[in-house]
């Protein structure tokens, strides 16, 4: 049996667009009402602004490499970080909208089908579509709102959030950005491209079988939780970052369309940290930082034990990014992620093992995760990834004969962004991205072959993915 901690989302991760992640450092070409979206399926028009588009009165391409989103410029990150408020006019349309659709074909089908999918295979899906509302107001205040409908699952819910007041001073004679932000997802604040929140592959699906178990971080708090950080961003060097998360009432949860028992309920604050550097080497732009998350969860809000679980989630990433003329751009992103945990509380419930059983309660997880990419003129890109999750084999928490969590594989992406600079035929500000993913297991859940202990192997999960992500 899996704690409620095992993760869902794909492992290619993270959006929703973060595990439902959307351009996981949000795009600037964000889109603009969901009727306009479905319009643009079923009769090829719309004509609709994007809001960070209007305000900056810049294309994409000036803030996400490729000309769409999430993968930001270092302009992008020093949008983000200044709180969204640089404008070039005094007013815009504060409403956008995207949508994802896609066709996955899976090397063996699924039976049953996944949850929320017609067809054991050759699944056409919309995976997503998205409203939101975005913007800066002044110098001092901006950020965003996101609501989705999950075209899978067939539900509305809150989506990323991100609401920002900042102003500017000096730290050591150096310019300095002073800012607070209110999100509801660790790392979904963050402006690089190496977190959980926005890493690659930036978009994905729920109708092919994706790997269990992940770090708490990795998506486990996604839209459950409520955190205010403090930040500042030094010499547009220097990033430092300290806040804390909570767990909204359950009725708040469920009426923002959120699971409010999985994992749980946070035990007072959960604490989460950053730092980075940024600089230049060989010519482009690099990053180098660390993160951490400390969280004790009530599993399921059942706080009869008197216990509580303990995540302790540490992180290392970096991120080399540098243009090479003509609109060319090469990018590596990559993470590392330990986790400790002690699930006492789900020990004691019975939730998992043996009720009472210490022995059950304690685990480690590792994940590593890294890709490079190739932006051709801002318009064909091209990206190959690879992704690793090791840990303790424990059989209260990993099912399978080898009680195992350890999966890893690779990802490969070519895309194409006809409309990057602004100059689609549809609209000024209409953006699409066309592409096609390609996802090879070597380990699922465990092991190679016979992972589940009926004969399915890694290379069963392995999956084409057609997708159509739509921006306006």
């Amino acid at each position: 049996m899996r704690t409620s901690r095992i993760s869902t989302s794909p492992p290619e991760r993270s959006v929703r667009l973060n595990a439902k992640q959307l351009g996981r450092a949000l795009p600037i070409c964000i889109p603009a009402g969901m009727a306009a979206a479905i319009l643009f399926f079923g009769a090829h028009s719309a004509k609709a602004v994007p809001a960070f588009a209007e305000q900056t009165g810049l294309a994409c391409q000036a803030c996400h490499v490729g000309g769409f989103g999430p993968l930001l410029t270092p302009l992008g990150r020093d949008f983000k970080l200044n709180g969204y408020t640089m404008r070039s006019k005094g007013f815009n349309n504060p409403l956008s909208a995207m949508a994802v659709a896609s066709y996955t074909h899976t090397n063996k089908d699924q039976v049953p089908p996944p949850d929320g999918a017609s067809h054991v295979n050759d699944n056409i899906s919309l995976d997503q579509a998205s409203l939101f509302v975005a913007g800066g107001i002044g110098q001092h205040f901006g950020g965003f709102a996101q609501i989705t409908y999950d075209g899978v699952g067939k539900s509305w819910s809150w989506d990323n959030l991100d609401l920002r007041a900042v102003t500017k001073g000096h730290v050591f004679g150096q310019d300095a950005v002073f800012g607070l932000t209110l999100n509801n997802s660790p790392t979904v604040q963050d402006a690089w491209n190496t977190t959980p929140a926005w890493g690659f592959p930036y978009t994905s699906t729920a109708v092919s079988g994706t790997p269990g178990a992940a770090p708490l971080i990795d998506g486990g708090l996604a839209l459950n939780t409520l955190g205010l950080s403090a930040y500042t961003w030094i010499g547009q060097k220097y990033y430092v970052e300290a806040g804390a998360y909570t767990s909204p009432a359950a009725g708040t949860l469920n009426w923002l369309g959120a699971d409010p028992l999985s994992p749980g309920n946070i035990h007072g604050l959960a604490p989460y940290g950053r730092i980075a550097w940024q600089g230049r080497l060989a010519g482009g732009s690099m990053e180098l930082g660390a993160f951490a998350l400390k969280a004790r969860i009530y599993p399921q809000r059942d706080n009869s034990a008197s216990l509580t679980d303990h995540y302790t989630d540490v992180g290392v990433d970096a991120s080399w990014q540098k243009p090479t003329g003509a609109g060319n751009v090469i990018a590596v992103q990559a993470r590392y992620i330990h986790e400790s945990s002690d699930l006492q509380a789900s020990c004691e419930l019975g939730l998992i093992g043996p009720g009472g059983d210490p022995a059950c309660a304690k685990t480690h997880l590792n994940e590593l995760r890294g890709d490079v990419s190739y932006s051709w003129h801002n318009k064909i890109g091209a990206t190959v990834g690879a992704f690793s999750i090791t840990g303790d084999s424990n059989s209260n928490l990993f099912g399978g004969p080898n009680a195992s969590p350890d999966s890893n594989g690779v990802m490969a992406q070519v895309d194409y962004t006809p409309w990057g600079a602004g100059n689609s035929p549809l609209g000024q500000r209409v953006n699409v991205r066309v592409g096609v993913q390609y996802t090879a297991y070597g380990k699922f859940d465990g092991a190679g072959q016979n992972y589940d202990g009926a004969g399915a192997n890694a290379s069963d999960n392995n999956a084409v993915r057609v997708f159509t992500w739509i921006a306006f």
